[in-house]
């Protein structure tokens, strides 16, 4: 489950942030993808059309799938509340593929959650 997956390593202390409002779209399906982002503070939605696909918060990673297949972004992601991000680019998500093999391991269970999410709706 995501929940038990902190990603909060990534927000510490001196680490640069992005904000966004609430409703305000960080990121829209078929954006090319440069950064995955880790949730500092606040909710995420993320939808595909005008479907809700999950709503994220707590030091939970998203737009990592566009990171890993290096395709655009397969979906939508709007802050519901004002949110707080960590942005982590591919140069250094790679980084952490790499050299710390828990982390990718980590990333695999966050997206194999969510494909078996997604397989319920079916």
């Amino acid at each position: 489950m995501t929940e038990e997956i902190d990603f909060s390593i990534l927000t510490g202390q001196e680490v640069p942030t992005r904000s966004f409002k609430a409703s305000e779209v960080i990121f829209k399906e078929d954006d090319p993808a440069t950064d995955l982002y880790v949730i500092q503070e606040g909710r995420v939605g993320i939808q595909a059309g005008n479907r809700l696909l999950d709503t994220l918060e707590g030091n939970t990673i998203f737009g990592e799938m566009a990171l890993v297949d290096s395709a655009p972004r397969s979906a939508t992601a709007t802050a519901i509340t004002d949110v707080t991000l960590v942005a982590v680019s591919e140069k250094q998500f790679l980084f952490l593929v790499t050299q710390t093999p828990f982390f990718a391991l980590k990333v695999m269970r966050v997206l194999a959650h969510r494909l078996r999410a997604s397989n319920k709706c079916l």
